[in-house]
């Protein structure tokens, strides 16, 4: 596996989104927790996106 792979501006963001992930999914019903996980997910991928300049 390269080392760009493994860098935290990939780890840190996962990190936050399986924690979000939990928090925001404690009280909510499966079809809400779905949402919320793609939502979160779709953030961070253009977040990194817009970071890494669109490569």
């Amino acid at each position: 596996m390269p080392a760009d792979l493994v860098r935290l501006d990939i780890i840190v963001p996962v990190v936050m989104y399986c924690a979000l992930l939990w928090w925001v999914g404690r009280g909510l019903g499966w079809p809400a927790r779905l949402a919320t996980a793609a939502v979160t997910l779709l953030l961070i991928i253009s977040v990194l996106l817009v970071e890494r300049g669109w490569r």
